[in-house]
C-alpha cells in the first residue's frame, strides 16, 4: 500500500492504477486531483467550477466501474476535466483548448475514454440507452453510466431518453448530478443510509421477493401493494418523477462523500435489469474558496492566479459585440413596452442579464430548452408583444424545427439575435456559429442580417425592433468590436439594402457581416498592388440586395463574397442571383469565401480565420487566384 504522505497521483495514469489503491486512500487522491485541475486551468483558462464539483465523484466512478469497457459519458463536459486527468491526459492537461491541445469537451477521437462526444447539452442518456441497447443486441455486460447535471435536466431531450429508457428497460445507470439543490433536500447520513439500503442487493431480493407474492393476489391488492412500495420509498427518498419515468432511484447522496458514494455506486453496478438514476448533490467550485465564493463558481475562466483567484482582464478598450446588442436592446425597450427578451439558459453569455437588470419582468431564462424558448417567443409574438430571442448560433440549431414550423411558416415576428456567429476559438467547432445564414436564408419570409461592425449591430437591433409582419435573425461575432463610433440609438435600415464603403474599377470585395474590417484592409492591399478595389457590405443574405450586386458584378472583372459563415450561405446567394441573372455568362469571375467544408479545431480566433483563408491574407490571395496571376510576383507598390 502506498504511503498516505506519498503523492498518489503521480502513480495513477490511468484508472486501472486508480483501482489498486485502498478505498482509503481515495479521499487523498480526490485532493491532489482538485489542486492539479485547479493549476491546470489557471493556466489555460476554462470551464473551471463544474469540474471541481465532481472531483469525488470522478475518482468514485473510476474506482468502481471498469473503463474504458464499462461506458461512462459525462453530458457537456465542462465537469470532464478531472475525468481526462485521471485517463492518460494529465501530461496534456495544460494545453486544454489550446490549438493542437485537448478539447474543453470528451473527444471520441482523443481517448478511449471518451466514449461520446459531448459540448452541447443534454445528450447524455440519449447516447447511453443507444449504447445499452447495442451492448444488448451484441449480448454483452458490461456498464453504461451518464454523468448529467441538474441544469442539463431542464432540456426536452433528456426526457425523451428517459422515457425511452423506462420503456425498453435496459440496464442503465443515470447519475444526476444536483450542484444547484434545485432538486434535493439536504443530504446527509440518513438519506446516506437509505440510499445504500435501497441499492443493495439485499433490498433488491427483498423486493423481487415481494412483487411475486402480489403477483399471485388479485389485481387490485397487487396494485395496491405496488403504490405502496412506491410510496413509502418516495416517502423517505424522493425520486417520484424518475419512478414514473420508469427509472429506479436512488438518493439524494452526499456526492463530496466517498464513504456514501463508493458502496452505493457498488450496489448499483451489481443490480439486475432495468434503468437506474443515483441522485448526488454536489458544490460547483468545491475546495476552492474563490470559486465557492463567486456567484457563477467559476463556471467559465479566463487564467487566473491561483492563490488570489484573479482573473486575467482583456486590455481592450472596445466593448463587445454582446454588450452592444445588449445595451441597444435596452434602448429600444425604453421607447416600446412590447419588447420582452428570451434566453436559454445564458442571460450573462447572451448580455440579457443587463436587459433583465432593467426590465426583470421583461426578460425570460426559458433553462437549457432552446425548442421550448423558441416556440415561446412564437406565442409571445402572437400576442402582439416583440420578443427577441438572444441564442447562440450554435445553440439554435437545437431548434431548427421550431424556428420553421411555430415562427417561419406563421410569419410571427420573432427577432432571433445570433450571438457567437462564426470561429469563436477555444470552444471549437462543436460551438462555432457555422450554419445560421445557410439554415435561415433558405426559409420563405425570413429577414436575414449579418453586423458588418458594431455600429451596424446597434442598428440593425433597431431595424428588428421596427419588422412587424415577419421573422428576423441578425448575426454577430463574438467578443470586441473594432472600434468604431457608436450611434446615440439605432436607427432602422432600409430591408434589403447593402451600402458601398469603398469604390474602387477592377475588384469588388462584398462582405457579409464579421469580415468587413478584413475586406478593408485586403482592398488596402490590393489598391497597392495596382487593383483597384471596392469594398461593400452586403448587411443583408435575405432579401439580397440584388441591385448592389448587379452593379458589382457589372463594374468588376472580379466579385468575391467574403463570409464567416458555412458554404451554403450568403455566397450561396448571390451565385444563384447572378446565375438567374445571367451574369455568369458574360467572363465575370465570381468567388466564394466562406468556412471550408470542414469542422475547425480549437484555437486562437485569429488563427482559425486565417486557416479559412477569411483574413486579409486570405481575401488577397484568392483575389489573385481568380486572376490567374501569383500574388507574390505583383510587389507592392512605392
Amino acid at each position: 500500500m502506498t504511503s498516505s504522505n506519498t503523492p498518489l497521483l503521480d502513480a495513477v495514469r490511468v484508472p486501472e492504477d486508480l483501482r489498486q489503491l485502498d478505498e482509503k486512500q481515495l479521499p487523498q487522491l480526490a485532493d491532489e486531483l482538485r489542486r492539479e485541475t485547479i493549476s491546470a486551468v489557471s493556466v489555460t483558462g476554462g470551464h473551471l467550477g463544474a469540474g471541481l464539483g465532481v472531483v469525488e465523484l470522478t475518482v468514485a466512478l473510476h474506482h468502481v466501474f471498469n473503463t474504458p469497457k464499462d461506458r461512462l459519458l459525462w453530458d457537456v463536459g465542462h465537469q470532464a476535466y478531472p475525468h481526462k486527468i485521471l485517463t492518460g491526459r494529465r501530461d496534456r492537461i495544460r494545453t486544454l483548448r489550446q490549438a493542437g491541445g485537448l478539447s474543453g469537451f470528451t473527444r471520441r477521437s482523443e481517448s478511449d475514454y471518451d466514449p461520446f462526444g459531448a459540448a452541447h447539452s443534454s445528450t447524455s442518456i440519449s447516447a447511453g440507452l443507444g449504447m445499452a441497447v447495442a451492448r444488448d443486441l451484441s449480448g454483452d455486460d458490461n456498464c453504461i453510466v451518464c454523468v448529467i447535471g441538474d441544469g442539463a435536466m431542464s432540456a426536452g431531450m433528456a426526457y425523451e431518453a428517459m422515457n425511452n429508457a423506462g420503456h425498453l428497460k435496459s440496464r442503465l445507470v443515470v447519475i444526476l448530478n444536483d450542484n444547484d439543490m434545485s432538486i434535493a433536500p439536504p443530504v446527509g447520513a440518513l438519506s446516506a443510509h437509505l440510499a445504500r439500503l435501497v441499492s443493495s442487493r439485499a433490498y433488491s431480493r427483498l423486493r423481487r421477493f415481494g412483487k411475486r407474492v402480489a403477483d399471485s393476489l388479485p389485481r387490485f391488492f397487487r396494485e395496491k401493494l405496488k403504490l405502496t412500495e412506491e410510496f413509502a420509498r418516495s416517502f423517505w427518498t424522493g425520486g417520484t418523477l424518475f419512478e414514473e419515468l420508469g427509472f429506479y432511484y436512488v438518493g439524494p447522496i452526499d456526492g463530496h462523500n466517498l464513504d456514501h458514494l463508493l458502496p452505493v455506486l457498488k450496489n448499483v453496478r451489481d443490480m439486475g435489469n432495468g434503468p437506474i438514476l443515483v441522485h448526488v448533490v454536489t458544490q460547483k467550485g468545491k475546495g476552492y474558496a474563490p470559486a465557492e465564493a463567486a456567484v457563477d463558481k467559476y463556471h467559465g475562466v479566463a487564467k487566473f492566479d491561483v492563490v488570489t483567484g484573479q482573473q486575467a482582464k482583456s486590455t481592450a478598450n472596445v466593448p463587445s459585440y454582446t454588450r452592444v446588442f445588449a445595451n441597444a436592446l435596452i434602448r429600444q425597450a425604453e421607447k416600446d413596452d412590447k419588447i420582452v427578451a428570451v434566453t436559454a439558459a445564458m442571460p450573462g453569455g447572451t448580455g440579457l442579464d443587463l436587459f433583465a437588470s432593467r426590465f426583470p419582468d421583461r426578460c425570460f431564462d426559458v433553462g437549457i430548452a432552446e425548442q421550448h424558448g423558441v416556440t415561446f417567443a412564437a406565442g409571445l409574438a402572437t400576442e402582439g408583444y416583440k420578443p427577441f430571442a438572444a441564442i447562440y448560433s450554435t445553440f439554435l440549431q437545437r431548434a431548427y424545427d421550431q424556428v420553421v414550423h411555430d415562427v417561419a411558416i406563421q410569419s410571427l415576428p420573432v427577432r432571433f439575435a445570433i450571438d457567437r456567429a462564426g470561429f469563436v476559438g477555444a470552444d471549437g467547432a462543436t460551438h462555432a456559429g457555422s450554419f445560421d445564414v445557410a439554415y435561415l436564408s433558405c426559409l420563405p419570409g425570413f429577414v436575414v442580417m449579418a453586423a458588418g461592425d458594431e455600429a451596424d449591430l446597434t442598428h440593425m437591433v433597431a431595424t428588428a425592433a421596427a419588422i412587424d409582419d415577419r421573422p428576423s435573425a441578425f448575426r454577430y461575432p463574438r467578443g470586441e468590436g473594432v472600434g468604431v463610433d457608436l450611434p446615440e440609438e439605432g436607427i432602422p435600415l432600409e430591408i434589403g439594402r447593402g451600402r458601398v464603403l469603398r469604390e474602387g474599377t477592377t475588384v469588388a470585395l462584398l462582405s457579409y457581416g464579421g469580415r468587413l474590417a478584413a475586406s478593408l484592409a485586403a482592398a488596402e492591399e490590393l489598391d497597392a498592388r495596382g487593383l483597384s478595389t471596392t469594398v461593400a457590405d452586403a448587411r443583408f443574405a435575405k432579401p439580397l440586395d440584388t441591385d448592389l450586386v448587379n452593379r458589382l458584378a457589372r463594374e468588376h472583372e472580379v466579385l468575391l463574397t467574403v463570409e464567416e459563415g458555412s458554404t451554403g450561405g450568403f455566397g450561396s446567394q448571390v451565385l444563384g442571383h447572378l446565375a438567374t441573372a445571367g451574369a455568369l455568362d458574360q467572363g465575370l469571375r465570381v468567388r466564394t469565401l466562406a468556412m471550408p467544408d470542414r469542422f475547425i479545431d480549437h484555437g486562437k480566433p485569429d488563427a482559425m480565420v486565417a486557416e479559412a483563408g477569411l483574413d486579409a491574407a486570405g481575401i488577397v490571395g484568392a483575389v489573385f487566384a481568380a486572376l490567374g496571376r501569383d500574388a507574390d510576383a505583383t510587389p507592392l507598390r512605392a
